[in-house]
């Protein structure tokens, strides 16, 4: 029987892709193409509710308005509806689980049970100081050490 020494579980990890850049494409495509070069959403999913959920709260972002998981998800629906998209993924725990993973990643935070766009911020200034300077800098750290150690240094 084999010890275990440490868990092969990541403290962190993000995935990131690049695309065409952004010139011609709007609204729930943008949105879409951004949780996908964040790795919220892999290319070829079908499962897309993160999409909305996210579009929902850059929608109260505008008038800083916070949302419940409830309100998400009624606006989840009526969005899914307004664009012909098929009523998957919208249950409560659902949509729950895909506002911490948006939480995981700094984007959303939660205040008494609502959620909104972290500090109502725009999310460009969100990845620089969040998820560029703080989250990638700490996971090219800790991949540079390993880079270290398997060289001998």
């Amino acid at each position: 029987m084999s010890k275990t020494i440490s868990k092969d579980t990541p403290l962190a990890e993000i995935t990131l892709r690049r695309y065409e850049k952004p010139s011609v494409i709007k609204d729930r495509d943008l949105i879409k193409k951004l949780c996908l070069s964040i790795g919220l959403l892999q290319p070829g999913d079908s499962r897309d509710i993160i999409v909305d959920i996210l579009l929902i709260l850059l929608y109260a972002k505008k008038d800083k308005k916070e949302l419940s998981s409830e309100d998400i998800q009624d606006g989840v629906i009526n969005l899914r509806k307004k664009d012909n998209l098929p009523l998957k993924g919208i249950a409560g725990s659902n949509i729950r689980r895909q506002l911490k993973r948006l939480k995981d990643l700094f984007l959303v935070e939660n205040i008494r049970n609502n959620y909104r766009i972290t500090e109502f911020e725009d999310l460009d200034v969100i990845f620089e100081n969040r998820i560029e300077k703080y989250y990638i800098n700490s996971i090219l750290e800790r991949v540079r050490e390993y880079f270290k150690v398997v060289s001998g240094k």
